[in-house]
């Protein structure tokens, strides 16, 4: 190989996987934020229906 195509290869990877890692990394932030939220939605719930409280959806 000669050095120009590594020198290439040495700039181009990363400029091709940031985007890629930077979408992943904004995708799993959504879907544990979104689990966090879940859970806590449901101890919530589950307090509320332990004091006798009706639970509203």
């Amino acid at each position: 190989m000669q050095w120009e195509f590594i020198v290439a290869l040495v700039i181009a990877i990363p400029i091709i996987l940031f985007p890629a890692a930077f979408v992943w990394y904004l995708n799993l932030g959504w879907i544990f934020s979104h689990a966090k939220e879940a859970v806590r939605k449901k101890k919530v719930a589950a307090e509320k229906e332990v004091r006798g409280v009706a639970v509203t959806k």
